[in-house]
């Protein structure tokens, strides 16, 4: 009897190279910088919504009235992790399912919550642990949402200004860095200040560089927040 191994995968340097320079120029690069951006506002509507629902509901629960409230912010935060699936998939590419209990919906029955009664229907859901990992990804989506815009705002505002040097170098109307004592506007990178066409052009050719590992990094980044979102939900990312 013979046996076989199998010997891991050897990644083609050529290729790695090839991905990370024509970031740039790929269709899923800005759908990944749309999936970071979005993060943001739905990180502070997920952060707020369950806040208030929370608070809330405890706080009337010695009335009964919190008791519907607190059943409401939970299948508010199923129902927008199955949204948080959705863009992993569709944006970035990653395979996430959305929470059991969505998948028992049945739209047939309206408003009613699917199962033979109420009272099965807030079971099935407070028992779901896709439930309690869907607001945990949502509490989550607050702090990574910040992250995000402040990358992708922060990361695009230098690559602009070094790109914009050659145009911008010897305009006295704009400031780029600090301006000197006189009162004049200088283009300066830290302590060098560029005052000729030449050295605004390797600017220009540092901001290309900087574009591109930004863009990887951004890539990267939003990988990693899919991936999270997909084994919060239950299922691996995609290849």
């Amino acid at each position: 009897m013979t046996t076989t191994s199998s010997a891991p995968s050897r990644i083609d340097p050529s290729t790695v190279v090839y991905r990370v320079c024509t970031a740039p120029f790929r269709v899923q690069t800005y759908k990944n910088l749309l999936y970071l951006l979005v993060a943001f506002p739905l990180g502070i509507a997920y952060f707020t919504w369950l806040v208030t629902g929370s608070a809330l509901g405890a706080g009337l629960l010695i009335t009964w009235i919190g008791l519907p409230i607190l059943v409401l912010t939970l299948s508010g935060a199923t129902i927008a992790a199955g949204i948080e699936a959705w863009l992993a998939e569709s944006l970035v590419g990653v395979d996430a399912s959305v929470p059991s209990f969505l998948n028992e919906f049945r739209l047939e029955d309206g408003v009613a919550l699917p199962g033979d009664g109420f009272v099965e229907a807030i079971t099935q859901l407070v028992t779901a642990p896709s439930t309690w990992t869907s607001v945990v990804l949502l509490a989550t989506k607050f702090v990574a949402g910040i992250v995000s815009f402040v990358a992708v705002v922060t990361s695009s505002a230098i690559g602009a200004a070094l790109l914009a040097a050659p145009l911008v170098y010897d305009d006295a109307a704009i400031t780029v860095g600090a301006a000197n004592p006189a009162g004049a506007s200088e283009y300066t990178i830290g302590s060098w200040t560029v005052s000729t066409l030449p050295e605004a052009l390797v600017v220009a050719g540092a901001g290309v560089i900087f574009v591109v590992i930004a863009l990887n990094l951004l890539n990267g980044l939003a990988r990693v927040q899919a991936l999270y979102t997909a084994r919060l939900l239950g299922v691996q990312g995609g290849d």
